[in-house]
């Protein structure tokens, strides 16, 4: 049960990650991050928070796939 449990986080982590919008060229993403460190960007407090979250999935899925890493050495004993 625990095996399938991680494997739905997973496949969710992923879902996730994909929705992303990346900006298109190099000067959109210059000016995305100088108004990022400016807190100038449309939206701040919503984009940070969207971040922040994004940031812990990031960690939960690294998490995810150390434990997994480990049920499967155990499995293979």
């Amino acid at each position: 049960m625990k095996t399938l449990n991680l494997f739905v986080m997973i496949v969710l982590v992923l879902l996730v990650s994909a929705c992303e919008q990346k900006p298109t060229s190099t000067t959109e993403k210059v000016m995305d991050k100088v108004n990022d460190a400016l807190d100038r960007r449309q939206d701040e407090k919503v984009r940070d928070a969207v971040e922040d979250v994004s940031d812990a999935v990031e960690d939960a899925s690294n998490k995810v796939q150390k434990n997994l890493q480990e049920i499967t050495k155990d499995l293979k004993k």
